[in-house]
């Protein structure tokens, strides 16, 4: 178990996120009604990821490193009503974190990180879709 927020933020009051271990993320996705938000970028998503998950990056990569997408929110509100319940995961973790607090500051009432990403779900032997490479052009 977590322990208490230290105080050690300036922010306040502070978002409480919901983080669930990818276990219990399986099964809120399988039986309980809830959908797969895939964080990561294009990049990331297309070396593996999720059965029926929804793709919207939380994060950028560009020359200058990542940027975040200054359409997020807006994006995610287009795939998902903000009373949905949904299941917010990256690649370790903490990207989706993050996203939970936006969605949460935007008003989306039921969004859960998936604690350990992407990385741990593998790491468990739970089921991903390996996406076919793009077809590169000459």
């Amino acid at each position: 178990m977590a322990p208490p927020h230290d105080g050690c933020s300036s922010e306040s009051p502070a978002t409480v996120v919901t983080t669930v271990d990818v276990t219990a993320a399986r099964d809120l996705i399988a039986s309980a009604g809830h959908r797969y938000l895939d964080v990561r970028t294009e990049e990331e998503l297309s070396k593996g990821h999720l059965e029926n998950s929804l793709n919207v990056p939380y994060m950028f990569i560009t020359p200058q490193g990542r940027e975040k997408n200054p359409a997020f929110v807006e994006q995610v509100a287009s795939l998902f009503t903000k009373e949905e319940h949904v299941v917010v995961g990256c690649q370790s973790g903490k990207r989706s974190e993050l996203a939970c607090i936006d969605l949460q500051a935007a008003g989306f009432k039921n969004v859960k990180n998936m604690g350990g990403g992407y990385i741990a779900w593998v790491g468990k032997g739970l089921p991903v879709h390996n996406a076919t490479p793009a077809p590169t052009t000459a």
